[in-house]
């Protein structure tokens, strides 16, 4: 008996393709171009283990202030298919009359599972959900200012196709916006739809994120020309600007965003 399983082994050892066969393989997963402005909770079809961290900075003008943004987020699939992501924006602010507002906005949380990979249509579906503490701005005259001013409360549906090398995305839900002192909720509505060109054999893309909101009986809608710079295996650059199409108040905006998903 001990030379039968020697000889196994020995079998085993030497025979590389029956060790591939052995191999547990990878599940089913179609490469989407991601939005550089809305950022998803990784990957559609993400494989558990997978991660992401993205630092970015972006300036905005308005017809009454100039605002500044900075944020720093990790993605992570904790589960083949389940992403999910912590972010921390920052915002430093200018209106025309010179007052000045710098603070953390909040903390923002989200989860997205991918319930249908189709490799053969080279279509993915995914529902997720975001919910952002919003934190209360310090006021020295105030005493006991409240940590946080409300919360925003963000289902989602996702639908992606590719079309050979074009890619196409549509991220679409409702907005809850809760303010605890006025004790009020507001529904806005977000629809962000995309298309894109990836660039053969590389992880490059540019294309065009048209950006729109329902709020108060009001659409805004900003189109959103972007690029991706894949510069390693594992690092890459996004740039994105901002050109309203119709809003009120937006003129013009400029992003970046750094990206490095570590290999584990």
């Amino acid at each position: 008996m001990k030379f039968i399983y020697t000889l196994l082994f020995f079998l085993f050892v030497s025979n590389p393709s029956f060790a591939q066969e052995t191999t547990i393989p990878k599940p089913a997963k179609v490469k989407h171009a991601e939005p550089l402005y809305l950022d998803l909770m990784r990957d559609l079809g993400a494989r558990k283990g997978e991660a992401e961290f993205n630092v970015g900075y972006g300036t905005g003008r308005f017809k009454n202030k100039v605002e500044h943004n900075a944020f720093i987020e990790y993605e992570w699939a904790v589960a083949n298919r389940l992403g999910l992501e912590v972010e921390v924006p920052v915002l430093f602010a200018k209106d025309n009359v010179g007052q000045r507002t710098n603070h953390v906005e909040g903390l923002k949380l989200g989860t997205q599972y991918t319930f249908l990979v189709d490799e053969k249509r080279q279509t993915s579906l995914a529902i997720g959900y975001v919910h952002e503490m919003e934190f209360g701005r310090s006021n020295p005259t105030v005493r006991n200012t409240p940590l946080f001013d409300g919360f925003v409360s963000s289902p989602f549906f996702i639908a992606a196709k590719n079309f050979h090398q074009i890619s196409t995305l549509i991220y679409t839900g409702p907005e809850f916006e809760y303010h605890f002192k006025k004790k009020e909720m507001e529904t806005n509505f977000v629809l962000n739809a995309n298309v894109h060109y990836m660039v053969p054999n590389s992880s490059h893309y540019i294309g065009i994120e048209n950006d729109m909101r329902l709020e108060h009986g009001h659409l805004e809608y900003i189109m959103r020309p972007q690029m991706k710079l894949a510069l390693s295996p594992n690092f890459a650059v996004g740039l994105v600007c901002g050109v309203p199409i119709k809003s009120k108040e937006f003129q013009m905006d400029f992003m970046t965003r750094l990206i490095w998903e570590p290999k584990f």
